[in-house]
């Protein structure tokens, strides 16, 4: 698999695991688990467009 697409795929994963995390923080009150899913699901986007990045550079 070329490096720009597994960014991309770990990057979508980590959204959704992130928001995962976000909206069972909001259901059980806990804002911690709530911040960990935000941070993770913004880390998926950078990393996802990393890939694209990459992708047009032809890396």
């Amino acid at each position: 698999m070329k490096s720009s697409t597994k960014d991309q795929a770990e990057g979508t994963f980590h959204q959704m695991k992130g928001k995962i995390k976000e909206v069972a923080g909001k259901l059980s009150d806990n804002p911690k688990l709530e911040a960990e899913g935000t941070g993770e699901k913004i880390a998926g986007k950078v990393q996802e467009k990393i890939g694209q990045v990459k992708k047009v550079l032809g890396k």
